[in-house]
């Protein structure tokens, strides 16, 4: 009898979530459902550049723990496998 090289989906670990401050989820929030980072950034009072260095910050968690992603609709998948979001908010 033979050992499989890999364990079986079941005993797969899930995917790992970054640590997200709780300024970074409601910027990611707040962004993705958003028209523009311009707008988000309007609604909450800050500049392009702050929500652009929040976005780095995210992406860069999520990379870190082995799930990359380079755009807003990778960061949206993200969020909606976590239960960052759902689609009730979106």
């Amino acid at each position: 009898m033979s050992v499989p090289d890999s364990p079986p989906d079941s005993l797969e670990e899930p995917p790992r979530r970054p640590s997200l401050t709780p300024r970074e989820l409601e910027i990611l929030r707040l962004w993705l459902r958003s028209e523009t980072k311009t707008v988000a950034a309007t609604d909450l009072g800050i500049s392009l550049g702050t929500i652009n260095t929040h976005l780095i910050r995210i992406r860069a968690k999520y990379a870190a723990v082995g799930r990359p992603v380079t755009d807003k609709t990778g960061l949206l998948i993200r969020a909606l496998q976590d239960g960052l979001v759902s689609l009730s908010e979106l």
